[in-house]
């Protein structure tokens, strides 16, 4: 048996593993943009539950303005997280997860989410405006297949399809405009503070 002297330090058998690397100021930004773009699409995607709409599988939408944002601040990946996550979210403070409602919000909103990604990528030049149509246009036209497909099973349904297309298209535009001047003032650089601003009187 060996004693250690007074003053000795015990020896390990292996030598403490590294700790990890520290994430950058970078990445705990993006993080925290996401996470307030995150906050801010729950809250209006249970703000618009409460709004009158035209049946169960329409609203306006306002949600996609922060996926717009987010598609343009934070890239794609981020985006299509933020759309899936605020309607999961959000379902769990109105109380319909897994209902009906939310399948048909689910499926609107990952369609739409997908073909804005792809616009945004693929179609050179194409503005948040033209973004927002097509996602509202790709929303409608899943949740009327979902409602047809799961629970109505009736083809009269898509008679429906052309007003609210009409409409889907209306909204689509207004989030586009909404979310091209949010980002426009976002990216706007910060002017700074005139000279005589800063002298006391």
């Amino acid at each position: 048996m060996t004693f250690l002297a007074s003053g000795d330090t015990p020896q390990t058998g292996s030598p403490c593993p590294p700790s990890p690397p520290r994430p950058s100021l970078a990445a705990l930004q993006g993080k925290a943009q996401w996470m307030a773009l995150l906050m801010l699409a729950v809250g209006m995607h249970v703000l618009e539950s409460a709004l009158p709409g035209l049946g169960p599988w329409f609203k306006p939408g306002l949600a996609n303005i922060v996926t717009l944002v987010a598609l343009v601040m934070l890239g794609p990946g981020q985006a299509l997280m933020l759309a899936v996550a605020r309607v999961v979210v959000g379902a769990m403070f109105i109380g319909t997860l897994f209902t009906p409602t939310f399948i048909m919000s689910l499926s609107g909103a990952v369609a739409a989410a997908l073909v804005m990604l792809a616009a945004w990528r693929l179609i050179p030049g194409i503005s948040l405006i033209g973004v927002s149509l097509l996602g509202a246009v790709a929303h409608m036209l899943v949740q009327f297949a979902t409602v047809e497909a799961l629970f109505i099973q009736q083809h009269a349904l898509f008679y429906l399809l052309p007003p609210f297309l009409l409409v889907a298209a209306l909204t689509g535009w207004l989030n586009g405009v909404a979310a091209a001047y949010i980002v426009e003032r976002l990216q706007r650089p910060v002017e700074p503070a005139a000279a005589g601003e800063a002298a006391h009187a």
